[in-house]
Order: structure tokens, then C-alpha cells, then sequence
């Protein structure tokens, strides 16, 4: 088989993905290991589908720097400052003892030399992101308080990769210039700082000028074609200064984590991110020495338990000094005991670096992927074994609204014009934070220089509605006057967040009748309350009192309602529909004219309370102004 053929080797890495992932996601061992199993088939060392992939692997390596810049976009302050302690001390110290705990073993144990030592140490403190978070999701154990610690130490891993990519080639220098006069390192640091300053003010005064030019242009492709733009500037700029292309991402995503294009850049990098990380993980497997594995087992089961128990040890600890309640700290220790995914890129990092010797490196890719692929057994024995000790029962989330991937939003308003507007103020007054999409840019414009935060999106995309947290949201409130556009949003959120409760707005009786056939129960025709409000008016200046109006305009409004939902089964029927309606207009005259003519009628106890009231608020006012006969 021609391993130059690169469209058949683009076929053979996409089946291989099609096929293993849902299985490995159907066994419970998640994604990332599918992958990777997969990589080990058809590469070279086991079948030979595919050659050499060292060239897939470093084009894939791009999807870690996708991965990190979607990680700069969720770490808002609000969120960091939340979990601050968490993140920065346990987090902190989890790497910093690990690392120096690894490195001391091989240093005296396996006789490494000290820049290589702490490089190890550095590549084995991180645990994998992509197994922990989605077998926590997935055992439902994410809310508890080990699930939510073990998220944190893992955020503030994934922050340590910017400083750990930039630390490696340093441990690669043999000898250190002393000489004072020298001021290469000192020219290369400035323009690693003015290039990280550039990268925050582009962020800060041209990233969003640019990214609100585009959306002007009304093309969605354009916008994506901009995300990337983005994204690849950010890379190249740091690739430029032999840095890691990660580090300018992850300085493009949090200086765009307020922006308002957020949502929609996560949806938009999201699939390039995802297919590209998939890629690196085969790339990954395809390059996984078997014959290694095969000729060194003892050596690589012995580092796999000593790695797993150091990491457990280390972590168990920190869980009792920081006081988590018994089961939680198994919890955490348990699901952090492995290394990660970014370890891969590390060592590929380490030994372009000359860091690590290749045989050093053969070794630790096997150690890495082997500690991955316990970590659901190693869950499965805490459910088994631990869990039973310390829980009775099914386990209660703890703090359910403190989920680490919620913006802690429980309504989301869709459509932020004239009427979204008063529905959101009123939500914000009384207290529920919400999260505001607008598809309009001109619209989003103009709310934001008010100080109201809202965010560009097409809210059809159920990407888009993943990354504004839908999946952690009570209430969607739909204010599209479009018909067809609020219909296929509806379709899309009854499809894939079932949960969330709609409310939505109706421009007239045919956009009421087709969200009702959509299964849509709460909904509000946008003219309603203000037509009968002028109406009532009318009324009152053509000499009826103003109870009578308003008794007029509620007995109309409740008629109304119920002739609108008698009509229901007829709205597609014209013919139908409008004999209906002459009957029930007939209706609606007489019982009006009824009441009016009725004497008892016209007393409207509702209203004579409210009048009442308004008497005796008057009558205490005017004695209190009496009291006081200075004001």
C-alpha cells in the first residue's frame, strides 16, 4: 500500500475515528482512548494502514492551541476569582509537589540527569483533562466536591502548560553566557514581552472592531474564516519567537473571554478543534512503539503503579489538609492519578528540544497512555469499593448551581430588541443573572454602549446554545417576531436540551397557533396588553368610568384566549377558521353588551378594592402632610 497516497491516508485516519470512538465511548473509556487505540491499529507498529505520521502529528498539534484558546475564552475573572483558591493553591501545589516528587525518583532511582529529571516531573504532574471531566460528567459525580476540586487543579494544569512549553527548551541550554555585556537574552525577552503586549492590546482595541465589521458583512462562513484568522495570527506571532504557539492562543481567548462575540468563536473553533485533537490522538497511537511495550513490560507495569501512587499519595494529601469531607478526597485522588493528553505534546516539545533522549520519550508516551487507560478502572473501583463506605444512597450534587462549565445563568433571552429588552430588565432587577443572544449586529451595538452585556449568535446552532450554557439553564425566552426563525429554534432546543422550559413571544394569532402545534405552552402575543390598554382608554373618553374600561378590556382579554385556543384546530382551514371566528365575535358583543346593561354588573369588586385602597393611601398622605404642615 503507497503510504504517499495522502487522500487514502486521510480516509484510513477518519474511518478508524468513525468506528473506535463510539465503541470506546460505549465501554465507558471515553474518547480520548478510542482514539489513541485506534492510532496503535492502524499504524505502523501493529497492521500498517498508515506510514510515518510525523507530519500529522505536527499539524495536528494545532488543535492544542484550538484547545487552549477555547480555555482562555472561559476564564472570565468572575470565574477565576470564584474558584481562586482552589484553582491557584490546591492547583499550585499539586504540579509543584508532584513534579519535585518525580523528578527526585528519576533522579536517584533511574539516574536521569537533572534538566531531564525536572522535565518529567513537569510532563507527569498533569492529569488529562478530556478523561477526567467526561467520566466525572458522565458518573454525575462533576457537582460533588471532589468532582468540582478535581476540575479546579485541573484548570490551573492547563494554565501551567503555557509556563512548562516555555520552561522546557531552557532546560535544554548547556552553558549560560555570564557575560554582562551580552544582551541577546535580555533583546529576546523584550520581544517576547512586547509581542505578548501587542497580542492583549490587538485584543483589547482591534479584535472586536474587526470581528463587528465582519458580522456587518452578514456571511457566516466569513465570521469563521475571521475566528481562525485569530487564532492563527495569535500562533504564528509566538511560533515567530520559537515560543509555543499555544501561549498566543490561550492571550487571544482570555482577552476575548468578555467579549461579545464569545459564544459564537467557541462554536465556530469548537468542530476545528475537536476533529484536529482527534487527529493528534491517532497521530499519537500510530507512533506508540509496540515492540517497546512488548519488549519492556515489567518495566513499564512497575512506572505505571509507582507513577499512580506517588500522584495518589500527593493528592490525597492536599484533599485532608484542605479539609474535604471522607469519600471526596478518594474521589479526587482517584481521578486525578494519571497523566494527560498534554503530556504528548510535552514530550514531543521535550525531544525537539533535545531535552529527552527518543528511548526516554518511547518510554514515557507508553507510561502516559497506560496511566490514561486505568483512570476508568480506577473510577469504576471508587464506585465499587469506595463510594459504598462513605454514601448511603444515590449521591446529592453539592452546590448545583456552581457547575464549572455554567455561566450561572438560568434564563437565556433570545433576541435582544424592544421587547427582549423589558423581559431581561425586569429578570435582572429582580435578581437572575441571564445570558443575552442577539444575531443582529447593529442591535448588539447598541445595547453595549448602555453597559447591557450580550453576545453575538445565531441561537438556531445548537453549538452556539451549548456554549451559552444551555445545558445548565432553567428558561429560554424566544422574542423573535420571525416566525419561521423562532420556530426552528424551538425545533432545535425541544430536540437537544429537552429540559428547558420556553417562553415565547407571538406576533400575531398564526405565529401563536404554530408554536402551540410546536408543543411551545408558554406564549405571549407582543400587542395583546397594549392594544387593550388603548382601547380602555377610548372607552373611558367616550364616558365610561374607568372601572368599566378596564373591566371591559380584562373580560375581553379572557374571552379572547378562549376563543383563540377553540380556534386552534381550525387554524389551517380558512374557510373554517373564519366562520368560527364570526361566532365567537357574536359572542363576545353580547356578553359585553350584557354586562353593561346588567346593574350588579357593573360593580366590579376587584375594583373597589383597589379603590379602596387608593382611598386610604390618599387619606393617610393627606394626614401626614397635615402633621407636618412645614413640608
Amino acid at each position: 500500500m503507497p503510504h504517499d497516497n495522502y487522500l487514502l491516508q486521510t480516509v484510513i485516519f477518519l474511518a478508524a475515528a468513525v468506528f473506535s470512538v463510539p465503541l470506546a465511548k460505549r465501554l465507558g473509556f471515553g474518547s480520548v482512548l478510542g482514539y489513541l487505540v485506534a492510532g496503535v491499529l492502524i499504524g505502523p507498529h501493529a497492521f500498517g494502514l498508515v506510514g510515518d505520521t510525523s507530519d500529522e502529528l505536527h499539524f495536528a498539534e494545532f488543535g492544542v492551541a484550538l484547545m487552549l484558546f477555547l480555555i482562555g475564552l472561559e476564564l472570565r475573572p468572575r470565574k477565576l476569582w470564584a474558584l481562586r483558591g482552589s484553582i491557584f493553591g490546591t492547583g499550585g501545589a499539586q504540579v509543584l509537589l508532584t513534579a519535585s516528587a518525580i523528578s527526585l525518583i528519576a533522579v536517584y532511582l533511574f539516574g536521569q540527569s537533572t534538566n531531564a529529571a525536572i522535565a518529567i516531573g513537569l510532563i507527569l504532574a498533569l492529569s488529562s483533562t478530556a478523561i477526567v471531566l467526561q467520566s466525572l460528567s458522565e458518573k454525575d459525580l462533576l457537582k460533588t466536591e471532589g468532582g468540582r476540586n478535581a476540575f479546579s487543579v485541573l484548570l490551573f494544569q492547563d494554565i501551567a502548560v503555557i509556563p512548562i512549553l516555555a520552561l522546557l527548551p531552557l532546560l535544554a541550554t548547556v552553558e549560560i553566557s555570564q557575560d554582562p555585556d551580552d544582551l541577546q537574552g535580555w533583546t529576546y525577552a523584550l520581544a517576547v514581552l512586547g509581542a505578548i503586549a501587542a497580542l492583549v492590546l490587538a485584543g483589547r482595541y482591534l479584535l472586536t472592531p474587526l470581528l463587528r465589521l465582519v458580522v456587518g458583512a452578514r456571511t457566516r462562513e466569513l465570521f469563521t474564516a475571521c475566528s481562525l484568522l485569530i487564532v492563527l495570527s495569535a500562533a504564528a506571532i509566538m511560533s515567530w519567537l520559537e515560543l509555543s504557539p499555544a501561549l498566543g492562543t490561550f492571550i487571544a481567548g482570555v482577552v476575548l473571554a468578555d467579549s461579545e462575540f464569545r459564544h459564537e468563536l467557541e462554536a465556530d473553533i469548537q468542530p476545528f478543534k475537536g476533529l484536529l485533537l482527534g487527529l493528534f490522538f491517532l497521530a499519537v497511537g500510530a507512533n506508540l512503539d509496540l515492540a517497546l511495550v512488548l519488549q519492556k513490560p515489567l518495566l513499564l507495569l512497575g512506572l505505571l503503579i509507582l507513577l499512580v501512587a506517588v500522584k495518589f499519595a500527593i493528592l490525597f494529601a492536599l484533599a485532608r489538609v484542605r479539609g474535604m469531607a471522607r469519600g471526596e478526597d478518594w474521589l479526587f485522588a482517584l481521578s486525578l492519578a494519571q497523566a494527560g493528553e498534554f503530556g504528548f505534546v510535552l514530550l514531543a516539545y521535550a525531544s525537539q528540544n533535545k531535552v529527552l533522549p527518543d528511548d526516554v520519550s518511547s518510554v514515557l508516551i507508553a507510561l502516559i497512555a497506560l496511566s490514561m487507560a486505568v483512570t476508568p478502572l480506577l473510577l469504576l473501583a471508587y464506585e465499587l469499593l469506595i463510594q459504598p463506605r462513605f454514601f448511603a444512597g444515590p449521591r446529592q450534587p453539592d452546590l448545583p448551581d456552581s457547575d464549572p462549565h455554567d455561566d450561572g445563568s438560568p434564563v437565556i433571552i433570545i433576541g435582544y430588541g424592544r421587547y427582549g429588552q423589558i423581559a431581561g430588565r425586569l429578570l435582572n432587577a429582580s435578581g437572575f443573572d441571564t445570558t443575552l443572544l442577539e444575531h443582529n449586529a447593529e442591535q448588539l451595538e447598541l445595547v453595549r454602549r448602555y453597559g447591557i452585556k450580550a453576545y453575538y449568535g445565531d441561537a438556531s446552532r445548537e453549538d452556539l446554545l451549548h456554549a451559552a450554557g444551555a445545558e445548565n439553564a432553567k428558561i429560554v425566552v424566544l422574542t423573535l417576531s420571525d416566525q419561521a426563525a423562532s420556530l426552528e429554534i424551538v425545533s432545535r432546543i425541544q430536540k437537544h436540551f429537552p429540559h428547558l422550559t420556553i417562553l415565547a413571544r407571538a406576533r400575531n394569532r398564526m405565529h401563536q397557533y404554530a408554536l402551540m402545534e410546536a408543543g411551545v405552552k408558554y406564549i405571549y402575543r407582543e400587542t395583546v396588553d397594549s392594544a387593550l390598554e388603548i382601547g380602555a382608554g377610548a372607552l373611558e373618553l367616550l364616558g365610561l368610568s374607568r372601572h368599566q374600561a378596564q373591566r371591559a378590556a380584562r373580560k375581553f382579554k379572557q374571552h379572547d384566549q378562549r376563543m383563540l385556543e377553540s380556534l386552534f384546530p381550525y387554524w389551517r382551514n380558512e374557510s373554517q377558521h373564519i366562520a368560527q371566528t364570526r361566532i365567537y365575535r357574536e359572542q363576545l358583543l353580547q356578553a359585553l353588551q350584557e354586562d353593561r346593561r346588567d346593574p350588579d354588573l357593573h360593580l366590579d369588586h376587584h375594583w373597589a378594592d383597589r379603590n379602596k385602597e387608593g382611598k386610604r393611601e390618599k387619606d393617610s398622605k393627606t394626614s401626614e402632610s397635615k402633621a407636618r404642615p412645614g413640608l
